[in-house]
Parts: C-alpha cells; sequence; structure tokens
C-alpha cells in the first residue's frame, strides 16, 4: 500500500510540473505562425506582421525578445490588434516602448480592444494622443489608403459589431446605426486590397456580416486562442462563442470577407484558468501576387 502511495505521489509531482512548465511556455515563449494570401490586387509580395493580446505583458527587458523577432519577420506593416494594454493599466508606458522600438523597422497600426475601450472610459491618460506621438497611426471606425510597394492598401479599424438582424435573425442595414453602416460602405468601396482590424472576430463571424461586407482580409485576436488547448479538441472557451470555438485561431474563409486571421495573442489578463498549451503568437501574413 504504501508503495501504491509513493507511486501516486510521484506521478502526481510529475503532472504538476508538467502543467506549471506549460503554464510558463504559454506565457514566455514565442512562435511565429505564418499565413500565405494570394489576391490579384497586389501586385508585390507585402509582409505583414500582427500581435494582439499584449495584456501589458513583456518578454525579456522592455519587450527586448518580442522586438527581436517581429524585426526578424522584416514587416511591411505591424499591426497592433487590440488589447496591448489593460483596462486597469496605470499607463500606456510598455506599448508606447514597443511602438517607438517597431516605429523604424515599419509603420505600425493600432486597433481598439475591449481593453484599450475600458481604459479610455477610465480617462487615465490620452490613449490615442501617446500613441500617435510614439509613432502609431490608431483606427477605430476609420481607415487610411497608404502605399506599400507599388500599390495601395486600405487598412481600417472596427471594434463594434459590423452588422444588425431583424426580426427574423437576418442581416438588415437598415436597422445598424447609420454611422456604421456608412463607414463600412465607405471603407468596402475601392479596388485596393482591403484589411479589417476587428479586435473581436465575433463582431464579423456573427449576424451575416462575413457574407455581408466585401473585405478582402479581417484580423482578430480578443479569444486568446480558447485560453486552454486541448490536445486534438482546441481551445477550451471563446468569449461570446462560448465552449470549443470554431473561430479563434487560424485562417477561415467566408462568402464576402474572403480570409479572416485570428491570432491566438501574447498573452491574458487575469481569467478564470491560466493559458496552457497555448505557445504565445507573432502572426505573419504574406500578402502574394
Amino acid at each position: 500500500m504504501k508503495k501504491i502511495l509513493k507511486i501516486t505521489g510521484i506521478l502526481l509531482m510529475i503532472f504538476i510540473l508538467f502543467i506549471v512548465i506549460e503554464v510558463v511556455i504559454s506565457y514566455k515563449c514565442l512562435t511565429v505562425k505564418n499565413y500565405n494570401i494570394e489576391s490579384d490586387k497586389i501586385k508585390e509580395n507585402v509582409k505583414v506582421v500582427l500581435v494582439s493580446d499584449l495584456h501589458e505583458g513583456t518578454f525579456g527587458e522592455n519587450n527586448k525578445r518580442l522586438v527581436s523577432k517581429i524585426k526578424e519577420c522584416k514587416p511591411d506593416l505591424i499591426l497592433f490588434d487590440g488589447d496591448m494594454i489593460n483596462e486597469e493599466s496605470k499607463n500606456l508606458q510598455t506599448v508606447i516602448t514597443l511602438v517607438k522600438r517597431l516605429k523604424e523597422t515599419a509603420p505600425v497600426y493600432y486597433a481598439l480592444g475591449n481593453h484599450e475601450i475600458g481604459y479610455l472610459d477610465r480617462k487615465t491618460s490620452d490613449l490615442y494622443g501617446e500613441l500617435k506621438k510614439a509613432g502609431a497611426v490608431v483606427l477605430e471606425k476609420n481607415y487610411e489608403d497608404i502605399k506599400v510597394k507599388n500599390h495601395t492598401i486600405r487598412i481600417g479599424g472596427l471594434y463594434e459589431y459590423a452588422f444588425a438582424v431583424d426580426g427574423q435573425g437576418k442581416m438588415s442595414k437598415k436597422d445598424m446605426n447609420s454611422g456604421l453602416r456608412d463607414f463600412l460602405m465607405d471603407f468596402e468601396d475601392t479596388k485596393a486590397f482591403k484589411i479589417m482590424m476587428s479586435h473581436r472576430p465575433d463582431s464579423f463571424i456573427f449576424g451575416q456580416a462575413a457574407d455581408t461586407w466585401k473585405i478582402d482580409l479581417v484580423v482578430s485576436g480578443h479569444a486568446h486562442g480558447g485560453q486552454v488547448i486541448l490536445p486534438g479538441m482546441g481551445g477550451l472557451y471563446g468569449a461570446d462563442q462560448g465552449w470549443f470555438p470554431k473561430y479563434v485561431d487560424g485562417i477561415h474563409h467566408f462568402r464576402t470577407v474572403k480570409n479572416m486571421i485570428v491570432t491566438r495573442g501574447l498573452g491574458s489578463d487575469k481569467e478564470k484558468l491560466p493559458r496552457f498549451n497555448n505557445i504565445p503568437e507573432i502572426v505573419v501574413i504574406n500578402l502574394k501576387k
């Protein structure tokens, strides 16, 4: 009996050690995930780096490892897709330092996540002004047409839901807030390649939004890959998507939103469960002719 208890105790210790190691890896290691997107709107290959959900985390002093990893990717554009801070952050110093260290590598575009919205509501500091001064372009319900190599790319930011539904649960543009509807209609009205930074994939996967708005690429984060990734089963929970969600990782295709890439992100706020089996992710999107 004592031998069985001893063996059980050893196995339990090994299991606990495994859990601890996996949690540490899921917060402190970095991986790079590549996606290729082909389009006849792209005349010369463009490399986009996407990061999201840093949650004021650090990878080395002043995020030295994160900066180095992004620079190694040699991006033409860098997208910060929300929740780079926490709602209760005392200041923006972590993300400001990150922007300053990356802006010479490539233009940095920043979209709001729910934590930036909360930070703004608390009136902690001038988020828009400080990020602009650091060198980032903040996009929320607006867009810019930018020259990248030999063509124009339209890049926008949208935190809100990109839909409204009628009494039968069908997409209804007329029931949408007019400012939001007009922004989306204006955004899609171009021959340029269109990228929408939308922190929550929920903004487009619900309400037939991804089958309504003509957008070449939507990039999202928010769900942290499901927070806990179970082998063979995927992410455990995804905010509005519930248990074992589909749209918390990878690339997805819809009728009019041609491509949606969802990153697992770089970190996590105070969740009920820690990130597990879920290595922080830098996404590289290769836009190809």
